[in-house]
């Protein structure tokens, strides 16, 4: 007896028209939510951008730590996604502009662009003053908006097993352990700054773990600063390729996941966040700094860059002690309640726009 090729039990017919209607949502994707959105859903985009902007400029933390905080990290990765694919590729070499931002969540990218570049603009000065002067101040800060948004990204899974925990503890234990990783030699050829571009892009965009502290593990923080600062274009153009590339390749990856593996993808990413919070204890013994192939220290603003810390308790000895303690656990709830008050404002818009 022969199969009917129309009826439901044939698996192929229905695997075809599972992948015709995925490609078909994944191109209305943009401009559906284009539609769907107004000027002030951009600026509330635009501040959520200066947030990943703010997190940026503080090494140790992530902008995508602020991206999955703030509900955009999956948006962000889809748009990005579609700048490898076959069809903005297609569009592109025959220069069909309208196709193109047709096919590019352009408003959304623009918008977020736009939150980074006035978060570098207006907050470096003052974020930098802080992590000189204020550091505990500032990590506490950091520390609750990181600890809250692990209990607030874990309700996004519905429910819990023993697989989506072994992810999660997985992610969690490599977080730990490579942000207490030590910096190591290596060459300076051309492939591997590419290399190191990819792999400190791919870091900035991974909840928990930042790209410039990436690029000191590589021991490649210090040989770009110096390109930055001497203006070696040759070099910046090498690890800027590495980071278009690492960009598109990785959000292809990170894209996939998101499709078939949603909960678990995002137990190891909140898994990630966990582990970051040894980078952002608030109170650290600096106890090595990056030194120059000349044996002298390697200077940013003035100040000797730290590459490696010790976390350690807080000291209670005198009164100054106890008042700086009062205000770390402050800012810290201040930070933990932000993410908690963000998430009930994102579930009311999101009803909002459902009713």
């Amino acid at each position: 007896m022969h199969a009917n090729p129309f009826t439901c039990n044939n698996k192929p017919l229905l695997t075809f028209k599972r992948k015709t209607m995925q490609s078909t949502i994944t191109k209305t994707d943009a401009s559906s939510a284009r539609a769907r959105r107004t000027l002030k859903d951009y600026v509330g985009i635009m501040l959520r951008g200066v947030a990943m902007g703010a997190s940026d400029i503080v090494p140790g933390v992530s902008g995508g730590t602020m991206a999955f905080i703030l509900g955009i990290y999956e948006e962000l990765i889809d748009s990005i996604r579609v700048i490898g694919q076959r069809d903005f590729w297609r569009a592109l070499l025959k220069l069909q502009i309208k196709e193109i931002l047709r096919i590019v969540n352009w408003p959304f990218l623009v918008s977020v662009a736009l939150g980074i570049l006035i978060a570098i603009i207006t907050l470096s000065r003052g974020l930098e003053w802080l992590l000189i002067n204020q550091p505990v101040l500032l990590w506490s800060f950091f520390f609750g908006l990181v600890l809250a948004s692990v209990f607030t990204v874990s309700k996004r899974i519905p429910r819990w097993n023993a697989r989506l925990l072994l992810a999660l503890l997985l992610g969690a234990v490599g977080a730990y352990l490579l942000v207490g990783a030590v910096p190591t030699q290596t060459p300076e050829t051309w492939w591997f700054l590419v290399l190191s571009g990819a792999v400190a892009i791919c870091a900035m965009i991974l909840p928990g773990i930042s790209g410039a502290f990436i690029l000191v593990l590589l021991g490649k923080y210090q040989y770009v600063l110096s390109a930055v600062n001497q203006r070696d274009f040759l070099t910046l153009a090498l690890v800027a390729g590495g980071a278009v590339i690492g960009l598109v390749s990785f959000a292809q990856v990170l894209g996939w996941l998101f499709k078939r593996y949603h909960d678990v993808t995002v137990a190891v990413l909140t898994g990630l966040m966990l582990g970051s919070l040894r980078k952002v204890w608030p109170w650290k013994l600096d106890v090595e700094w990056l030194r120059d192939s000349a044996g002298q220290f390697v200077l940013s603003h003035g100040e000797p860059i730290v590459i490696q810390q010790r976390n350690m308790l807080p000291d209670l000895g005198g009164s100054a002690d106890l008042t700086q303690l009062a205000l770390a656990v402050g800012l810290a709830l201040v930070g933990f309640g932000a993410i908690l008050l963000l998430e009930q404002l994102a579930n009311r818009q999101e009803k909002a726009h459902g009713a």
